[in-house]
């Protein structure tokens, strides 16, 4: 089975990600983590991204498409995968259909996590993280036992800078703006299948293995 998932900033991508790949079977696949592998390992596409980057530019899709060509010719890849953050634009989805075809395979159903607004920013605000251990916590969902400490390590929590009301309103902005013509692309394909992801995850992941066991 090959999926993408798409969800907003708090959507719960990774952590649903996670649990789609341990239920089914399927390969994570993660374009910025394909980026800095290739970097660290010092490959042609590796290096050729890192001049870009170097220079505070944006990597362009051609590069991009080399580096996914590569990672879905491997071997681990045959019982399927599940694309996290990627295609962004409309433009990158048509050119995944064709590095797909071209490989003799196609996207089995996207996954569209749907959150209210006022529940990403309390998930994203809230977030609590240990510069240790890395456990995260939310303190309004998921509070530790002991306010600013890690219930795992005793280390004093932080927050990412970035974790700000005003912040994640404008990401939700630039990501609707963005994401949504995706999504009706692949409507338009037939292959959307929305998931509220609002409740908890043990309740929305249930949601998305019935949708998908629906699909085998």
């Amino acid at each position: 089975m090959n999926l993408l998932i798409i969800g907003a900033p708090g959507a719960g991508k990774g952590t649903m990600s996670k649990m789609i790949v341990e239920t089914f079977n399927v390969v994570h696949v993660s374009t910025g983590d394909m980026l800095r592998q290739a970097i660290k390992d010092e490959t042609e596409i590796g290096k050729l991204a890192k001049g870009y980057i170097d220079k505070g530019d944006l990597v362009p899709d051609s590069v991009i498409n080399d580096i996914i060509v590569d990672r879905l010719n491997k071997d681990d890849i045959k019982n399927g995968f599940l694309f996290d953050g990627y295609p962004r634009t409309v433009k990158q989805a048509e050119s995944l259909a064709e590095i797909l075809k071209g490989l003799g395979k196609e996207i089995n159903a996207v996954i569209n996590l749907e959150v209210s607004d006022d529940i990403l920013i309390k998930r994203i605000e809230g977030r609590r993280l240990c510069p240790k251990c890395g456990a995260s916590y939310n303190v309004f969902f998921s509070a530790p036992q002991v306010e600013g400490h890690c219930d795992k390590c005793g280390s004093s929590l932080y927050i990412r800078a970035d974790d700000n009301a005003e912040t994640v309103k404008n990401r939700l902005v630039e990501f609707r703006q963005n994401t949504q013509p995706v999504i009706e692309y692949y409507e338009k394909l037939n292959l959307v299948h929305n998931i509220s992801a609002n409740a908890d995850r043990y309740v929305v992941f249930d949601d998305i293995k019935k949708t998908l066991e629906g699909i085998e």
